[in-house]
């Protein structure tokens, strides 16, 4: 075998190294997905996103996941106390930023948006979801701060 081409072994090794390593953030994402999959299923694409965020909130509750909305996030400059920076529509179990929109499509700004949110708030995984798309799961972006 030449010097530099990955073997099996070098192939099991790697695997076993990311079955040890813990899933980004216990990645909630598989859950807040079903459950915006299970809204839109429900209420279908063309309403406000503040119908899709009420009816997220309702749909995590009933699945038993810890979420806060309307969540203000501080910001901070040069050492400097900004304030709030912002507010995001949702913060799961402490560990994942969910913002909801209800646009034509996601454009760059939105995806750099959420991530200047995860950099400001300090988590790492955040979900931008577009309830115009259809199904819902193509307007899912899963950005992540970090890692």
């Amino acid at each position: 075998m030449k010097a530099g081409l990955p073997n099996a072994e070098d192939a099991e090794t790697s695997q076993r190294t990311q079955k040890e390593q813990p899933k980004i953030e216990n990645d909630f994402s598989h859950q807040i997905i079903g459950a915006a999959v299970e809204v839109q299923r429900v209420l279908g694409t063309g309403l406000l996103e503040s119908a899709y965020s009420a009816a997220l909130a309702a749909e995590l509750a009933e699945r038993g996941v810890r979420f806060a909305r309307e969540v203000p996030i501080s910001a901070v400059y040069k050492g400097r106390p900004l304030g709030v920076a912002y507010r995001a529509d949702f913060v799961v179990e402490d560990q994942v930023l969910v913002e909801i929109k209800a646009i034509d499509g996601i454009q760059e700004v939105h995806r750099a948006q959420l991530l200047s949110y995860l950099r400001v708030s300090g988590l790492k995984l955040g979900l931008l979801i577009n309830f115009h798309a259809f199904p819902v799961v193509k307007g899912v972006h899963r950005i992540v701060n970090k890692l």
